[in-house]
């Protein structure tokens, strides 16, 4: 059996045909731990083909070509992640859309220096207060949409109560001098 280098070493030579018995190789492997990542078949199936056809496509970066196993298997732990970014915000824009059409438009206050205060906050504190507020959603829920533990959303809501209370307390005092 040609190790890995060997047949990298090929295709950087000019018989990308090659390429085909590292696909052969390492694409159960790399179904399997991507099914385990992502829960489910099709899409770690989708994910397996991108990072296969990113690493033939940028096998000259590789520094090692002993080390391609390892190579591709950050880059299809990247591809994993950006699905599943893709999904969570494919998600929240359902959820959202899904809100918008159930409930009333928002309630905005008069002189808006909430909703201004609200959107000077770091994105994760303006995140839950928007989708808390605004959205209606419950912490349970945010903490479903946003893929993020419930303790997180309750903490990052409380850290952002904390924030808002300081940032209009201190406009409050602004403008009383």
């Amino acid at each position: 059996m040609e190790k890995d280098g060997y047949f990298v070493e090929r295709c950087l030579d000019g018989h990308p045909d090659d390429f085909r018995h590292l696909v052969r190789r390492y694409q159960p492997v790399l179904l399997a731990h991507l099914a385990g990542k992502l829960g489910s078949a099709d899409r770690a199936e989708e994910a397996a083909q991108e990072a296969l056809v990113r690493a033939y496509f940028n096998m000259s970066k590789l520094k090692e070509p002993g080390k391609f196993f390892s190579w591709l298997l950050g880059i299809a732990g990247r591809v994993a992640k950006e699905q599943q970014r893709k999904e969570a915000v494919r998600r929240q824009r359902e959820m959202i859309r899904a809100s918008a059409e159930e409930a009333s438009p928002p309630e905005l206050s008069q002189d808006y220096g909430l909703e201004a205060t609200v959107a000077g906050l770091p994105e994760p504190y303006r995140q839950v207060i928007l989708l808390r507020y605004y959205g209606g959603l419950s912490c349970t829920q945010i903490a479903d949409q946003l893929d993020m533990p419930l303790g997180t959303v309750t903490k990052t809501l409380s850290r952002a109560y904390a924030l808002l209370r300081d940032a209009m307390q201190q406009k409050q005092e602004a403008n009383e001098v």
